[in-house]
């Protein structure tokens, strides 16, 4: 690869799917940094001129997106490779090994999101983590329901966002979740794993999410989030975060160092990472951990250093070599509500936004979801029907707020008709 001139502007590429919501907070951070973004996409070839794209790729063809990104920077040399989400991992890391770029290895990209090999290497090292065992979609639901434990989850390997991810209590529920999931996963076929289930057990209790970046071989904690609603099944539709935690400072030190050993575990080397866990009477237990920063518009809640950097900013910088060291997070209390889905339905109207914008504490609420287009809630659905951001000077008063503002909101959602 042909280096560009010291002096030359920086350049990083950017792998995002279409519907990504993160795309614009990176272009803005690149912006203030002074640094080049190019944008490689998932989208259909036929779109992809339509809206312009410079670098339209497939990320389900990783050695072939791979190709033609080293194709790319041989013309346009780049600092940096990254993906905005897991579906981009792999390719993000092949493509930088290629280009001799600082990266995750692509056994440690993929065990990041592929949730048996996570599993299975979290056993291996001593993680903290559910039994779990490796079915295939075409197992007979009846007799695998004789034979596990319960209570018990069954998820898809490569999805986020809680999709498909179902506790069953007895082996009727198994059955039940079983063939839901099975079901989702045969509309899906193309997709790389898309033929195998997990089942694992339910590990009760109270859930977090850890932010972090590695530098330098080091996890270096920028945010614990408190989760406040019980997530205890049959869906798992997250809500409410609230940053700093309120758990005891020991505890927190535990889920620091559970996710740490997590991250090794996997191989994760570098850039950002977000962690699940939940913790019990019996300390720290890891739900899984993925080699990209938090999702949805969720990033929002964190800033950074005496400049109130932006989580992506942060990222970039320690993508492109700056020093990262000084930026801690803010000490201003912090949440979102992701606004959950409450049935299928089509989307007529949303009611009430100034009243929930008005709650003291509310710094924002900002509707996603269109007008006149179809909603799909959980096990399906892969988006929230909006975000709602809150701060303030403790914890319990962002949480507060946020649910404050959440009674103000009204959707009038359409039950739409089924096909004949």
């Amino acid at each position: 690869m042909t280096q560009p001139a010291p002096d030359a502007p920086k350049r990083v590429i950017l792998l995002q799917r279409a519907s990504s919501y993160r795309g614009q907070a990176f272009k803005a951070a690149a912006e203030r940094l002074g640094v080049e973004v190019v944008i490689g996409v998932d989208i259909h070839p036929d779109l992809a001129k339509h809206w312009h794209v410079t670098l339209n790729l497939q990320f389900d063809e990783p050695d072939k997106a791979a190709a033609a990104i080293v194709e790319f920077a041989r013309r346009r040399p780049v600092q940096a490779v990254l993906a905005v989400d897991d579906s981009a991992a792999l390719v993000a890391a092949k493509a930088s090994r290629q280009l001799g770029l600082r990266h995750n290895s692509p056994d440690a990209a993929l065990a990041a999101r592929n949730k048996f090999e996570m599993r299975r290497m979290f056993a291996a090292a001593g993680v903290p983590s559910p039994q779990f065992r490796l079915c295939q979609m075409a197992d007979n639901p009846a007799q695998l329901a004789a034979e596990v434990r319960y209570p018990c989850v069954v998820k898809p390997l490569l999805l986020s966002g809680s999709r498909g991810v179902i506790r069953a209590n007895n082996p009727a529920e198994f059955v039940d979740a079983f063939r839901v999931l099975a079901r989702m996963l045969a509309e899906m076929a193309s997709a790389p794993g898309s033929d195998q289930i997990l089942v694992e057990d339910f590990i009760p209790g109270f859930e977090v999410a850890l932010e972090g970046i590695i530098d330098r071989g080091k996890l270096k904690v920028l945010a614990l989030f408190d989760k406040p609603d019980p997530l205890d099944g049959p869906l798992f539709e997250e809500t409410i975060y609230v940053t700093p935690s309120r758990l005891p400072a020991g505890v927190q030190q535990a889920i620091a160092d559970c996710a740490t050993q997590a991250a090794v575990a996997v191989g994760l080397a570098m850039g950002p990472v977000h962690a699940e866990l939940r913790v019990n009477e019996a300390g720290p237990w890891l739900v899984e951990i993925a080699g990209r920063s938090i999702g949805g518009l969720c990033s929002r809640t964190l800033n950074f250093g005496l400049e109130g950097i932006s989580l992506e900013e942060l990222i970039l910088r320690q993508a492109i070599g700056l020093n990262i060291d000084s930026l801690g997070r803010e000490a201003q209390a912090r949440g979102v509500m992701m606004i959950p889905i409450p049935h299928a339905g089509m989307l007529r109207a949303v009611h009430g936004v100034e009243q929930a914008a008005a709650v003291p504490g509310i710094d924002s609420v900002e509707i996603t979801a269109k007008a006149n287009q179809p909603l799909v809630p959980l096990p399906k659905g892969d988006s929230y029907l909006g975000f709602i951001f809150a701060a303030g000077s403790e914890p319990g008063a962002v949480e507060t707020a946020l649910r404050q503002a959440h009674q103000q909101l009204r959707f009038d959602i359409e039950e739409l008709l089924p096909l004949l």
